[in-house]
């Protein structure tokens, strides 16, 4: 894989920044929950800490940029396997791996882009106690994007092909007969216990050796975070997770 030129490198660094909403400086959304109104504020949206009104992605500039890390460090060394995310809201996340892959000219690689596209679901009384009390499916009025949204968005960026496929549904129902045979790249952004110990128990085998995990909520909600340690403590897995910002980590696979 050649090195990415300098007229790619601009035109990634421009995606984040249009993703993210930091060009335009997209204000928060009505119902942001990190601040009391929705003025755009540069630090917090750069750590992924708002709901932005219009931007592709919320998961900020430091998240945007530990997936391009990813994803070019795996093509540099030939990892092999797709790349994926659970949770895609808007797109972005996914949206800027498949620019990725079209800014190294890399055609034998698949993005798949995994959501319910109904939101997060009310786990019940008999869910997971943790995921009861976040009860995230009260903002589903911000959070439940369609699938056709999504693929609306990766059009206006060029980048809806046979390169991105969609698994919609719930991860308990699609992940388990998922076509996938490898992954490079598996980022989590699922929030509760239940949606990440199913992307785990599913995919996280499908794993190369070499490859990354990336865990967008680990720090910020706490069955998230319960979830990837009672796997990771079930199958002795003991890659060191590294601190991308306030709430997310990620890992690569060692064996």
């Amino acid at each position: 894989m050649q090195r990415t030129s300098g007229d790619s490198s601009l035109y990634l660094n421009l995606m984040k920044k249009v993703l993210a909403g930091t060009v335009y400086e997209d204000p928060a959304h009505e119902k942001n929950f990190s601040h009391r109104d929705s003025t755009y504020r540069e630090e917090v949206r750069n750590e992924g800490r708002d709901w932005p009104a219009n931007a592709h992605t919320m998961i900020g500039i430091k998240r945007l940029d530990n997936i391009q890390q990813c994803v070019e460090d795996v093509l540099a060394n030939d990892i092999p396997g797709d790349l994926a995310e659970t949770g895609v809201w808007r797109g972005g996340a996914c949206i800027l791996m498949r620019g990725i892959l079209r800014a190294h000219d890399v055609r034998d690689r698949t993005v798949w882009v995994a959501d319910s596209f109904q939101g997060i679901p009310d786990v019940g009384t008999d869910g997971y106690p943790g995921d009861q009390r976040m009860a995230l499916h009260r903002h589903n009025s911000v959070l439940a994007v369609s699938e056709e949204e999504v693929r609306r968005n990766f059009r206006n960026y060029d980048l809806l092909d046979e390169q991105v496929r969609f698994l919609p549904g719930w991860f308990k129902d699609t992940l388990p007969s998922a076509p996938i045979d490898a992954l490079a790249v598996l980022r989590m952004d699922g929030d509760l216990y239940e949606s990440t110990r199913d992307t785990l128990t599913n995919l996280y085998p499908k794993v190369s050796v070499g490859g990354y995990v990336i865990v967008d909520d680990y720090m910020m909600c706490p069955p998230c975070k319960d979830a990837v340690d009672e796997y990771r403590a079930k199958f002795d897995i003991t890659d060191e997770l590294i601190e991308i910002d306030r709430d997310g980590v990620y890992w690569q696979r060692t064996r």
